[in-house]
């Protein structure tokens, strides 16, 4: 499916199960850009969990950028067709930042699929530093957040999604995902982050290709939540 919004930019959606070779081949490309020692393994994995990629190429033909992801009717505990946005990696290249295309990508892959209509919808994602998790730390209900325990309900709805992206290892306590056992790579950008952004990150161990696991409720949480 081809888009077009972003002036210089050609935007197209596929199912990660039809993505022609030439297009993930690019889209490794961007990977390593943007990662040192890109563990490309973990990339083709993802590929495989989440049903749609969309990348966006420059008009000199380049693939600019990439995003994974897709949105899911689960039964989550004590909530069932919930309405879930699991959204995965995304990757710029560097000479075409600040254009806006991950929020852009993002939102295609988030709505390649159209959920039914409800009161309020899950947003997920798994982030390996805190550059990545500002967007659910900014909510004040989001799961995990600093100087918060997670209680039961949250811990069970943390596990469900930890399940639904296919992650091998989940702690409810931290929501911290297990990695493979090897790195994801090491960000090419330098992150700017405060300590107090870092707290939530205390136990993930990105040497070991650990995450953590955020989620937030848009718009009003369910009664009981907190």
């Amino acid at each position: 499916m081809a888009v077009e919004e972003i002036p210089g930019f050609a935007f197209t959606v596929f199912q990660t199960d039809s993505v022609p070779d030439d297009v993930f081949r690019q889209v490794q490309g961007v990977f390593a850009e943007n990662y040192r020692e890109a563990n490309q393994s973990y990339l083709e994995k993802n590929l495989g969990k989440l049903r749609f990629l969309s990348v966006a190429t420059a008009a000199d033909g380049r693939l600019a950028a990439f995003a994974m992801g897709e949105s899911r009717v689960i039964d989550l505990p004590r909530l069932p067709a919930s309405n879930v946005r699991l959204a995965g990696l995304c990757c710029v290249s560097a000479p075409f930042r600040r254009h806006g295309l991950f929020g852009r990508l993002e939102g295609l892959v988030l709505g390649a699929y159209q959920l039914p209509p409800a009161e309020r919808s899950l947003s997920c994602g798994r982030c390996a530093h805190p550059a990545s998790f500002r967007g659910f730390a900014r909510s004040g209900v989001a799961v995990p957040r600093r100087g918060h325990v997670p209680n039961d309900w949250q811990r069970e709805v943390g596990a469900a999604i930890a399940e639904a992206y296919g992650s091998p290892g989940f702690d409810p306590d931290t929501f911290v995902v297990s990695g493979s056992g090897v790195p994801i790579g090491w960000p090419v950008m330098e992150i700017e982050a405060t300590p107090e952004e870092w707290e939530v990150f205390e136990h993930v161990d990105r040497s070991k290709g650990d995450s953590l696991l955020g989620i937030r409720w848009v718009e009003t949480p369910p009664a009981g939540w907190e």
